[in-house]
């Protein structure tokens, strides 16, 4: 979808005007886009704004604020770029340094409210953006306050803010900083995914520490599933959703996930999302936002005991054949897909 490169006209929702200073790209599919404002913007770190997609706003899209108030010289949003993306294409592909656009006021309870409380920050992919706005604004105003972060990536190259995070490791002592690669890790770095035993072993006081998640779905519901078996408790833990929480996974009650072509069965935990289920069966699939926003994991159902908590770029048409959202449909009962 193309828009002008000039929506210039504010909304009820975005009413703030903003010009892009300069882009950056960070990684092969993600950018930051450094923003003046020639007014007062407050913001806490952590917080996000919507952002008018179209020439006349008609379109909103939340984008965390990757920078942090006092701090960075520029307000900042970093976009991953989805393919098919309304607004992830236009902010990445279409606009351009001089252009302008519109943000919401700064929304969103993911702050650090407790500075005299040690940190443990859990990101996975762009979740990080911010994690990194959190984590910089205490390394540099509550240096009493003891931060670890556990940053969650495919490969190297997909790390965020790469250079910026050996940065504050070299500077704040109290910053302790563990990559997790999944593919290529480089020396330094944790080889796979986080996992209970990963925590329980590197934070030995997590249950004194403040912990604040964000990342996919799937990755938030395993990490509270965790800390709660490492007696974190619930006061302690905040997470980052842009979507309504998932069903609880159930690893004690499992049902069958039936695939016809070609034909297998699956056993998978009643809770867990479509996507979820067939990633971990290497069934194949595109997942790109994991959002319910980007369309990139529609999959055809053609049985079973299931909820959807979105039908975003589904058409009527699709919805009545049994299309989902992998990322958005939480499995119940016995599936059958096409």
């Amino acid at each position: 979808m193309t828009f002008p490169l000039f929506p210039d006209q504010p909304t009820a929702l975005c009413p703030n005007r903003m010009q892009v200073h300069a882009i950056t790209h960070e990684t092969p599919d993600v950018w930051t886009l450094a923003l003046i404002h020639h007014d007062v913007y407050d913001y806490r770190p952590g917080q996000f704004a919507r952002v008018n997609i179209g020439p006349t706003g008609e379109i909103q899209r939340a984008y965390t604020l990757s920078s942090t108030p006092g701090i960075s010289r520029f307000i900042t949003l970093t976009v991953r770029h989805i393919a098919g993306g309304s607004g992830s294409g236009w902010l990445t592909q279409q606009v351009k340094p001089g252009d302008y656009v519109w943000l919401s006021d700064a929304q969103g309870e993911f702050v650090n409210s407790r500075a005299e409380q040690p940190l443990l920050l859990l990101a996975a992919g762009c979740g990080v953006t911010p994690v990194m706005s959190i984590a910089r604004d205490a390394l540099a105003n509550h240096p009493q306050q003891s931060v670890q972060v556990f940053y969650s990536v495919r490969s190297p190259q997909d790390v965020i803010f790469a250079a910026e995070w050996q940065q504050l490791a070299a500077r704040y002592p109290q910053l302790d900083l563990t990559i997790l690669a999944e593919q290529d890790a480089q020396p330094g770095q944790i080889a796979g995914r986080l996992s209970q035993d990963v925590l329980q072993l590197r934070v030995p006081d997590i249950q004194a520490r403040r912990v604040m998640i964000c990342g996919p779905a799937p990755y938030m519901a395993l990490t509270e599933s965790w800390l709660a078996a490492l007696g974190v408790a619930a006061n302690h833990i905040v997470s980052e959703r842009f979507q309504p929480p998932e069903a609880v996974v159930s690893a004690d009650k499992t049902l069958t996930l039936t695939r016809l072509q070609p034909l297998a069965h699956y056993r998978v935990p009643v809770g867990s999302t479509l996507l979820a289920a067939m990633e971990q069966h290497q069934i194949p699939v595109t997942a790109a936002c994991r959002a319910g926003v980007c369309g990139s994991c529609k999959t055809r159902v053609l049985s079973g005991d299931y909820r959807t908590t979105s039908t975003m770029t589904l058409s009527a048409e699709e919805i009545a054949q049994g299309y989902v959202l992998a990322c958005s449909c939480q499995l119940e009962g016995d599936v059958t897909l096409a």
